[in-house]
């Protein structure tokens, strides 16, 4: 399916007539520095694109990834090789750049524009493929954690079809939209009506954080209030326009979100998702309320099934985010209604310092890395 907007581009296809080299960084061994690798610049078939890089952001799961294991909590661990991600692995799920050249089956794609890449990449064929919800494939193909992504100087993107015009938005700007922005995009909309009815409490205030207070200002959402140990970060909210902070490390932390939203919160936003943010929200709720676990930090809770009907409770996953619903973000942040988050870029050379910063919590709002 092609993006209605492309019928006012030119078509061209160019094709790559001799093997060239690109630059690569890799996770070769987890828990080590990326690697360099010089690779022939992939030729594009199919249906394929070839797209030029020209932004890649940095995300937690590139944390994970690195590491190679998600926290399952009580000693547990989630190995991502046994989810088949296989090393030698180019990272950045968040991608933008412009078409170079395509296959032969792809059809006319513009080369004169920027797009943001649509990551979350399914098999087509599965239930939730034919539901449009790629991004939870039983068998995903998602770039930069099943094939290579974007801390690249190309990348191969299956198909057209998951390229978004970024219509003269800042591609450095934009990146993040592929993940930390479709993410929250995605997981304020399961709240439904209730974003119209009191604040939403949002956990956690890094570059997803952020993304969250902008997305309910374009929603038309009451605000957020929101919570972090971080007190620069807890400042960065303030000034991007929350309702209010709180220091989720304060021994009383429950009790002033009782307080700030009388009585307890109608809809928690958990974007850290670890043992203690989960237990924070289940202990902040109000009777009814809602909770939505986006992050991946891990750990494990142990819950009293009697006060999940009682009281009663909606405790709800959020992964990533569909196709249509990029589209949607993008075009917010076309039509201003949306600002980006904060960004701070670095070459893409510098990918290892970028990666430990991110590790010890020094990044406010997202990191991109430029080719």
């Amino acid at each position: 399916m092609m993006h209605e907007s492309w019928d006012r581009h030119p078509w061209q296809m160019i094709q790559l007539e001799t093997p060239m080299q690109m630059r690569c960084y890799c996770v070769t061994h987890h828990g080590q520095p990326l690697e360099l690798m010089e690779r022939d610049i992939p030729q594009p078939q199919g249906t394929e694109v070839l797209v030029r890089v020209k932004a890649a952001g940095l995300c937690h799961s590139d944390l994970h990834i690195w590491e190679g294991y998600y926290d399952l909590g009580g000693g547990k661990k989630l190995v991502l090789a046994d989810r088949g991600i296989k090393l030698p692995l180019t990272p950045s799920h968040e991608i933008c750049g412009t078409v170079v050249a395509s296959g032969p089956d792809a059809g006319p794609v513009p080369t004169d524009v920027d797009f943001v890449v649509h990551p979350w990449i399914g098999c087509g064929e599965c239930a939730a493929c034919r539901h449009g919800e790629e991004n939870i494939c039983l068998k995903p193909q998602s770039l930069g954690v099943m094939r290579d992504g974007g801390f690249a100087d190309y990348v191969i993107v299956p198909h057209p079809r998951y390229l978004v015009e970024l219509g003269g938005l800042d591609p450095v700007k934009a990146a993040p939209l592929a993940c930390a922005g479709v993410t929250t995009y995605s997981a304020i909309r399961k709240f439904g009506d209730r974003i119209h009815e009191a604040p939403v409490v949002v956990i956690g205030a890094g570059g997803l954080g952020m993304m969250a207070i902008e997305v309910l200002k374009a929603l038309g959402a009451r605000g957020a209030i929101v919570v972090d140990v971080d007190a620069a970060k807890r400042d960065a909210a303030l000034q991007a326009g929350a309702l209010a902070v709180i220091d989720a490390r304060a021994p009383d932390a429950a009790k002033q979100i009782l307080q700030a939203t009388g009585g307890g919160a109608r809809a928690v936003l958990d974007l850290v998702g670890a043992t203690p943010t989960v237990r924070l929200a289940l202990d902040s709720c109000a009777r009814g309320g809602h909770i939505v676990i986006v992050g991946l930090m891990g750990g494990d809770i142990t819950l009293s099934l009697p006060v999940i009907p009682m009281k009663p409770l909606k405790i709800e996953g959020s992964y990533v985010g569909t196709l249509p619903e990029l589209r949607e973000l993008v075009a917010l942040m076309r039509d201003g209604k949306i600002r980006p988050a904060p960004v701070s870029s670095r070459p893409l050379g510098e990918i290892n310092d970028a990666l430990q910063a991110l590790a010890q919590g020094k990044v406010i709002g997202r990191t991109v890395l430029i080719p």
